[in-house]
């Protein structure tokens, strides 16, 4: 089993990935406006800092999938205060079938260049 490059990581905490995901079902007549709702959300949320990934997938059935990915759960928790997102949460229900299924998770497989931070055994 090799080790990871020690000299790579720097005596300061490293905080991992956040990654945030989730399906939204729009009410019948919905979709076109709740797609371009998200749709308007993609640039600025990508804009905004400790933003690493910010992905909008419309599946086949119709549902909307969101993937973001933010350097920390701090990141995270700015990008929710902003006046973008804060509107387009306004917005939200009166498109949404169903309420929004929503998932988070700290990332465990790092990108190739955070490999030191790895957590496998």
């Amino acid at each position: 089993m090799s080790r990871p490059n020690l000299s790579r990581m720097t005596t300061t905490a490293v905080q991992a990935p956040v990654s945030l995901y989730g399906f939204l079902t729009p009410k019948p007549g919905h979709a076109d406006e709740l797609r371009r709702l998200l749709l308007d959300l993609v640039e600025p949320s990508r804009a905004h800092e400790g933003n690493l990934e910010y992905h909008l997938h419309e599946q086949e059935d119709g549902r909307f999938f969101l993937y973001e990915v933010w350097h920390s759960q701090e990141a995270l928790d700015r990008h929710h205060a902003t006046e973008v997102v804060k509107t387009f949460m306004q917005a939200l229900p009166k498109h949404l079938a169903t309420e929004p299924e929503a998932y988070s998770g700290t990332m465990k497989s790092l990108y190739p260049k955070e490999a030191p931070h790895d957590e496998r055994p």
